[in-house]
């Protein structure tokens, strides 16, 4: 007979030591490492602790300066007086390592959300996407 496969934790997907803001950066900062990193959400902290999220949604948003015809230049310049604090999402929904990866899908299904944060006695650890889980979901099927 078979060994069982373990069934995987949060802690086996997440993402370690994500990329993070402060809440006080301007939005050029963010846009500049998402763009360039390909990164989706980066998580906003105060002292270790996670108090919001950015997500390329809520730069998208923060962008209507551009949609309402502003040229490259004025653009950049207004992208510097915006703060994280203005447009993250906050509070953060999070997700302890130990958690199944069953309850991150579920929780992110019922709030619409791409990723959570991953906590540890409050400390950001890691971070969970969409896409982790579905890699997940494909390499378990695989090895079936």
């Amino acid at each position: 007979m078979t060994e069982p496969s373990k069934i995987p934790t949060i802690r086996d997907l997440m993402a370690q030591n994500p990329a993070t803001l402060d809440r006080n950066e301007t939005l050029d900062i963010p846009d500049t490492i998402m763009n360039l990193g390909r990164i989706r959400h980066m998580p906003v902290v105060e002292d270790g602790r996670v108090v919001g999220i950015l997500s390329q949604r809520d730069l998208f948003r923060s962008a209507l300066i551009v949609a309402l015809g502003f040229g490259r230049k004025t653009t950049s310049a207004l992208i510097k007086t915006i703060r994280v604090k203005e447009v993250m999402t906050k509070p953060a929904i999070t997700i302890t390592a130990d958690a199944a990866v069953s309850d991150a899908a579920r929780l992110m299904i019922e709030k619409k959300i791409g990723c959570l944060p991953v906590v540890e006695n409050e400390r950001l650890v890691g971070l969970i996407t969409e896409t982790d889980i579905l890699r997940s979901v494909v390499e378990c099927s695989i090895q079936r």
